[in-house]
Parts: C-alpha cells; structure tokens; sequence
C-alpha cells in the first residue's frame, strides 16, 4: 500500500505543499482508493464487454446539409474584407519551404 514517504514523493513531483495533518489524510484516502481496487479485482469479468461509458449516449445533433444563401451579395457586402466572391481571412498555417 501507499505510505507517508510516497505520499510526500507524489506532493512533491506535483508541487503540491501538505501539511503533515493532509499527508495523513492522503495517505489513509489513497490506501482505501486502492482497498476499493482490489476488491473490484476479485469480480468475474470475463463476460463483460470493454466499454468507455457506463451509460450509453447518442449524439443529437443534426447532418450538415448545403444550403444557398439567396442575398450572397447582401451577405459579402457586410463582410470586412474580401475578394471577388470570397470571404479573405487572415492566413493561419505557415507555407512550407
């Protein structure tokens, strides 16, 4: 199991500051993490399949779908800065040499 020095080891690489009243704390809260391990390790689970959620969750949003804009001058004129029938943005990627 987890003591006191390791504790301290685990603060220290996470630049944490405890107190010697918050070592002991971690120390017997990461001892009983670790008891709840092992008692999950005794169950049977072979049977079960790997999965990444405990609850199955479906994503609602919607197919993208091409639409025209009938105003696409109305919509151009608005914009800061463009060319000929383009949005011009900012260049974000570096060309390569």
């Amino acid at each position: 199991m987890i003591d006191l020095e390791q504790v301290r080891k685990v603060a220290h690489l996470a630049r944490l500051e405890l107190s010697p009243a918050e070592e002991q704390q971690f120390t017997g809260q990461l001892n009983d993490i670790l008891d709840y391990f092992e008692q999950l390790n005794e169950l049977n689970t072979e049977a079960v399949e790997p999965t990444t959620r405990a609850i199955e969750v479906s994503n609602i949003t919607r197919a993208d779908q091409l639409q025209s804009f009938a105003e696409r001058e109305d919509l151009l004129s608005r914009a800061p800065d463009r060319e000929e029938s383009f949005f011009k943005v900012p260049k974000i990627l570096a060309e390569s040499d």
